[in-house]
């Protein structure tokens, strides 16, 4: 046998018989590092930013709806991937596992050159379809510009990024992320003031940092430092995959795709009440974000067990993992919103201080947000185990709920009932709507998994 051969029989038995919530845990630490960490350095982005005034705050509220889209493309393309690869590998089809990781890197790379040039050529009118004012305008295209050049590096950074956690090799995947948010968190300021690019010297350091990020993340690859290679070689020509690849990034496509809608429909009705509603919502959201983010990053820690094991027929491992996931997720999220809900105001005065119309609408936002926030564990926990376990009809459908099928319709419609209050609860509302739908997908998906594993042999069943 050799050395490759019994580092991943050793990587078999650790995901398939490792306690698991030490498992999950051991996971879950850098993957919330490598999720705060993104988050922060966008928060960067609006934290400097903000310091050229209320028009420029607002630019980076609109151009997050184009990170979203780029990122909605990485996500798609590498958790689909990822999941695919993690129940190959749980079924030691290595050659396959190859194939799917290779097909995912290449094909995001090819939809992120896409990207660039689409968005480089229609810049102008994008950004007002996007909400941006007059006065936002100027800003908001100054800071897309370099955005869409760095999106092949997004992209494919993302599609890494998830093909290493799904293997369970999270920690190489926060290298590769932390490295790059704390490059641009160090740029910012130089590019923003010192060299006084504005707006588009905090683009520049985004994109930079991806580039980073994207070369310490293939390098990892490279040099075996994974289970699988990435090899143009090894990418299928069989639109089966593709199809396959797409289908089980669908729930993440529906959150990370939606986000960008939800964003822009935030910014057309924050944008009837003036550039300081728009700022506002731009802060809170990005402060939401950061917190929540924690959250996803436990539960990313959680999928590649959870489809792992799937894969392996390890039912009881799975079902324990959705329990345990669930619970902590949701005392996460009473916690930190709850620190946040005390001290919003002085959040908001972090990123604007000399605006207190900003502060008091923003203020007034992010507690509501905080509250709603207590009930995402449980939803975010239901989506990623469906996912994970091949039910991508359902777990598209749940994706589609927190900011589709009920942010969307509430920011729209119940301004114009309740005027800017309408706009300011529009996420919270919608975040309790999903726990609802969630309940119930997620009652159902421990009955079937307990099902499953009561038929399996005993070392499978439920502990």
């Amino acid at each position: 046998m050799t050395d490759e051969e019994i580092r991943r029989q050793n990587h078999y038995r650790k995901m398939t018989e490792s306690p698991v919530q030490r498992l999950i845990i051991k996971l879950a630490v850098p993957t919330i590092i490598s999720m705060l960490v993104s988050s922060i350095y966008n928060m960067a982005d609006t934290y400097f930013v903000s310091k050229l005034g209320t028009s420029a705050a607002g630019a980076v509220g609109v151009v997050f709806s184009v990170m979203a889209i780029i990122q909605a493309v990485g996500f798609t393309i590498g958790m689909g991937g990822g999941v695919i690869m993690s129940r190959q590998l749980g079924a030691r089809e290595t050659e396959k596992a190859m194939s799917s990781a290779s097909t995912a890197f290449f094909f995001a790379l090819a939809l992120g050159i896409l990207l660039a040039v689409f968005g480089v050529l229609f810049n102008k009118p994008l950004m007002r379809l996007l909400g941006a004012t007059e006065t936002i305008l100027p800003y908001a295209q100054s800071y897309a510009a370099y955005i869409f050049l760095g999106a092949p590096f997004m992209c494919t950074s993302f599609v890494m990024n998830n093909l290493l956690r799904s293997e369970g090799k999270a920690a190489f995947a926060m290298v590769g992320i932390t490295a790059g948010g704390v490059l641009n968190i160090a740029l910012d300021p130089l590019f923003i003031f010192t060299f006084g690019l504005g707006t588009a010297g905090a683009a520049i350091a985004t994109s930079l940092s991806q580039a980073i990020s994207f070369v310490i993340l293939l390098a990892f690859f490279m040099m075996g430092k994974s289970n699988v290679r990435i090899n143009i070689k090894k990418v299928s020509l069989k639109g089966r995959l593709y199809l396959d690849i797409v289908k089980m990034g669908l729930p993440s496509l529906s959150r990370q795709g939606l986000a960008s809608l939800a964003t822009v429909a935030l910014n057309v009705s924050a944008a009837a009440f003036g550039d300081a509603a728009v700022a506002a919502m731009s802060i809170t959201s990005r402060i939401t974000f950061f917190i929540f983010s924690a959250l996803l990053g436990f539960g990313q820690g959680f999928q590649p067990v959870c489809s792992f094991n799937w894969g392996a027929r390890r039912y009881g491992r799975v079902y324990d993992a959705v329990r345990f996931t669930a619970a902590v997720g949701t005392a996460m999220m009473i916690i930190i919103p709850g620190i946040c809900f005390i001290f919003s105001s002085f959040l908001l005065r972090c990123f604007i201080s000399d605006d207190a119309q900003v502060i008091e609408m923003g203020s007034l936002a992010l507690r509501a947000q905080c509250f709603a926030l207590a009930f995402q564990g449980i939803c975010v926990t239901t989506n990623m185990a469906l996912q994970s376990s091949s039910h991508y009809g359902k777990a598209t459908f749940l994706a589609l709920c927190r900011q589709g099928i009920f942010f969307i319709p509430v920011v729209l419609i119940l301004p114009r009932i309740i005027g800017l209050n309408g706009v300011l609860f529009a996420q919270s509302i919608s975040d309790i709507l999903t726990f609802f739908v969630s309940i119930f997908f997620f009652i159902s998906f421990l009955k079937e998994v307990k099902c499953k594993a009561s038929g399996t042999p005993d070392d499978n069943l439920i502990h």
